[in-house]
């Protein structure tokens, strides 16, 4: 039976979004392959990890020893390539991130796998292919990878919804040699990124605002709006490189994902690189006057009309129902 692996990334103790988003994917793909479905976790004193991570997957590998304890890529490329040497996956799924792009053209190489980055999207056919971006995301291209019985891939936050599962997956040890950090490339400390005065990863509204607000004075107006209703601001790139607010508020593949539970976008026009960091929120309402923008495809709800005649009203009637 064909098995996808998804490696769980976790920090600090904490299971990072993008894993329960690629094992809700691979659990899918998984299914359109009448395959099974498998979690590896590495690390040290994951016990609770393994636990809550066993409900996403049909079987959970664990390696469980101090020296996994930090991630050092080397070391998981290890203990990494011995599993997927011996489990046989059809596929193996890693986060685009700082910790997928250090770790995985290496253990590619090592395997001589094919593999392709930061991915959209998977389809399983005759052949395998991945959606991923061309020309600075103007281009959605789907491109084959060449015949193998084993693939790796690395996908983008946001490329798979999170879905609730119960599948209770047996948790084993992996029978794995235990690699020693090598004397050239060791842990040295965490530090935590520095964040500015909000947070918009964690708040339950955000108002996110792009070129339609036309100019930087207009920012009190939205301003007032967020206080007013309990939410934050947020925005598109071109106000973040016109340094009407900073990076930390930029929505997208190149700033943060983000999924509160109401999304209000202001005046965005909906370029792919945001709706990425969008998308995975419970509501959205988008208020944009042209019809044909591209941010209305993810809408639950949309108006049609000038932001600055509508953001009042709203404003007025969403503090009348609270």
């Amino acid at each position: 039976m064909k098995q996808i692996i998804v490696l769980t990334e976790h920090r600090q103790g904490e299971i990072r979004d993008i894993s329960f988003e690629l094992l809700s994917g691979g659990k899918k793909l998984a299914d359109s392959i009448g395959g099974n479905l498998t979690a590896v976790v590495l690390g040290s004193g994951i016990d609770a990890i393994s636990n809550e991570i066993k409900k996403y997957a049909d079987k959970v590998i664990v390696a469980d020893d101090p020296v996994f304890e930090n991630f050092n890529s080397e070391v998981y490329q290890s203990a990494l390539a011995e599993i997927i040497t011996t489990e046989k996956p059809f596929l193996t799924l890693i986060a685009n991130t700082a910790f997928g792009i250090d770790l995985c053209p290496a253990l590619a190489t090592q395997l001589d796998l094919p593999f392709a980055t930061d991915c959209l999207d998977v389809e399983i056919g005759d052949e395998l292919k991945v959606i991923r971006q061309m020309y600075d995301g103007k281009l959605n291209a789907r491109v084959a990878l060449r015949n193998s019985e084993s693939y790796i891939i690395t996908m983008r936050a946001g490329s798979f919804p999170t879905e609730d599962l119960n599948l209770n997956g047996e948790v084993v040890n992996a029978e794995i040699a235990i690699p020693a950090e090598p004397d050239y490339r060791k842990f040295v400390e965490y530090i935590e990124a520095a964040t500015g005065d909000v947070d918009i990863t964690k708040s339950d509204i955000v108002i996110g605002i792009g070129r339609g607000i036309k100019e930087k004075d207009n920012l009190k107006i939205v301003e007032d709006f967020a206080e007013a209703i309990g939410g934050v601001v947020g925005c598109s790139r071109p106000i973040v490189d016109a340094d009407w607010l900073p990076k930390d508020r930029q929505i997208g593949s190149s700033g943060k994902v983000i999924k509160p539970k109401l999304y209000i976008a202001l005046g965005i026009s909906g370029a792919f690189q945001h709706t990425m960091g969008m998308k995975g929120a419970e509501t959205i309402v988008v208020i944009n006057k042209d019809p044909n923008a591209p941010i209305f495809k993810e809408a639950d709800y949309g108006i049609v009309d000038d932001l600055f005649k509508v953001l009042p009203a709203l404003q007025e009637k969403i503090l009348e129902l609270k």
